[in-house]
């Protein structure tokens, strides 16, 4: 929209996001210059509304940060006291010792935290020091300078008409431009998958893999609560269908974590993600946890798996992308904060360097190299294997080989497998229709299971309904002509909060509809979906889930 005119502000650095890589980059600049201009804008209602993670986290990334976080009261309140790991079957479980497993798996000294929380806090830490941060700022365009640097970002467009075209009540917010600009978005967001495109930066790079994390938070009965108490499961319900697994972590309040994980690549399309995260709270091992307790909140993101093989080039000219943007989750540890703290870090720090010797506009190496070969490039490259083994060999073979592999790769440095290929997208992993068979799942019983619909309102989401649908389809005919008779439409099941729908009346067509009041910001069908028709973009700020303690 270059013919709309707005107000423009200038900074040193502009950053997308107000996770852990885009506030650790802000306070990491603050620190190294405290007359540096740094703003934050965050699309969210509050700071941590739109964050939801696991999470036990490895406080290496704060340690690294905010030495004397403990006496700053970062929330990080429950040490993990113990750490144990099943194999379910159906109706039973099996113990995996921990004693063979590489010490990278080991949780000591990690906490159990509210990344929300975290990241309230860290902004509480960022404003101390002269960051200005603004939330309920979606940032909906690039703005591009002369030599076709990134030189800033559109925030604040309130008030589109229901077609997306502005119109007399259209406030069309202002462009923020900066010497450098930090897409730390999360996983596929909207203004990092356009830098990605349109700088070719993942042509040397494995596709992206994803998995779906789905998460609800329960209070239980006190008797069985046992805080800082770590369980991760794999098996059933997913069985050979896909990979995935589950965590369980007990936090403060008699309250847990309960959450789900799966793998994006599945092949089935009758597969429903939600319904077997549903399933598996019926295992006699979590029903037993589960029962006479109440749930309490509900959310659900992606979750970037692909690792060292699939982190794209992280500069373009005025432009990095932190965290989630590149992918930078340790897969079998099932962390990647630390390493989105560390990467805003070395950003800050290759952006002050450069602002110091009066540059602006350029690519930020230093960054790149700091990130492929310090911390976060050692820390991924170990376990770089796991998730192709997993992909290509199924559960067992890869728990055996997976292990030798981060065996040898933390003792020697090498691997025996050297580094392996994903292969194809999750989109292009989708098989059709007709060689599978539908999955029948069971009704949810509304005391350990729950409908998506009732679910989604744990999530605390809304949307301005006036506002046109932020979830774009690139041929609308796709959906019943192409997506319904080859896959079963599976964007009806992928999506963990009921946005799509095939509706049927009598004696007329199937109708594809999008319920985008529902949408709790995973960005599942922007990865998923196997004609990739589906764009996910940014609504209008303030507006999604408001997590309340994810």
């Amino acid at each position: 929209m270059s013919d709309i005119e707005r107000e423009s502000m200038e900074y040193d650095v502009v950053i997308v996001g107000a996770g852990p890589a885009g506030l650790s980059a802000a306070i990491r600049l603050k620190q190294l210059d405290a007359d540096l201009d740094v703003v934050v804008l965050e699309k969210g209602s509050e700071v941590g509304a739109h964050i939801l993670s696991g999470a036990v986290l490895d406080p290496v990334g704060l340690d690294a940060l905010i030495p004397d976080w403990k006496e700053k009261g970062a929330p990080l309140n429950v040490p993990v006291r113990e750490d144990k790991f099943y194999m379910l079957g159906e109706a039973g479980q099996i113990r995996i010792p921990n004693a063979p497993m590489p010490p990278l798996m080991n949780n000591h000294g990690n906490y159990i935290v509210s990344m929300g929380n975290v990241c309230r806090w860290m902004a509480e830490q960022a404003e101390a020091l002269g960051v200005e941060i603004f939330p309920g700022m979606s940032c909906s365009e690039l703005v591009y300078g002369e030599n076709g640097e990134v030189k800033g970002v559109v925030a604040g467009v309130f008030g589109l008409e229901e077609d997306g075209s502005y119109g007399p009540n259209t406030e069309p917010g202002m462009e923020l431009h900066g010497k450098y600009v930090f897409l730390s978005e999360g996983v596929r967001g909207s203004l990092s998958k356009e830098v990605i495109a349109k700088y070719d930066l993942a042509k040397h790079s494995e596709p992206q893999k994803y998995g779906l994390g789905m998460k609800e938070i329960w209070e239980i009965d006190p008797a069985k609560h046992r805080e800082g108490s770590v369980t991760h499961t794999m098996g059933w319900p997913l069985g050979s269908n896909a990979g995935g697994g589950s965590f369980i972590y007990h936090l403060e309040n008699n309250q847990v974590y309960v959450g789900f994980v799966v793998h994006l690549n599945y092949e089935n399309p009758h597969l429903f993600p939600y319904m077997e995260f549903q399933r598996f709270k019926h295992h006699p091992m979590i029903a037993e946890l589960l029962e006479g307790g109440k749930r309490i909140a509900y959310g659900a993101r992606a979750i970037s798996e692909g690792g060292y093989q699939s982190m794209p080039k992280m500069v373009a000219p005025g432009v990095a992308l932190l965290g989630c943007s590149v992918g930078m989750v340790n897969v079998p540890r099932i962390k990647g904060n630390h390493n989105a703290m560390l990467s805003g870090k070395a950003a800050a720090e290759a952006a002050y360097d450069a602002i110091k010797a009066d540059r602006s506009g350029d690519e930020l190496d230093a960054y790149e190299t700091e990130v492929r070969e310090g911390a976060i490039g050692q820390d991924l490259f170990k376990v770089r294997n796991v998730k192709p083994m997993w992909s290509k060999w199924g559960l067992t073979a890869s728990l055996m080989a997976g292990g030798v592999d981060m065996w040898t790769n933390s003792l020697f440095g090498k691997s025996l497998f050297g580094t392996m290929a994903h292969g194809k997208s999750d989109a292009e992993a989708t098989g059709k229709a007709a060689r599978f068979q539908p999955i029948d799942y069971p009704k949810p019983d509304g005391k350990l299971s729950f409908d998506r619909l009732t679910n989604v309102s744990f999530s605390f989401t809304n949307h301005e309904e006036s506002q046109p649908s932020h979830l774009k389809l690139e041929n609308d005919l796709i959906p019943i002509a192409t997506n319904l008779p080859d896959y079963a439409e599976p964007a009806q099941r992928y999506c963990p909060a009921g946005v799509y729908e095939v509706v049927r009346e009598e004696g007329k067509a199937a109708r594809f509809v999008i319920n985008f009041q529902n949408c709790v910001h995973c960005k599942t069908c922007d990865i998923k979906d196997p004609s990739q028709n589906i764009n996910w973009t940014v609504p209008q700020g303030g507006d999604g889930p408001n997590y309340p303690n994810m």
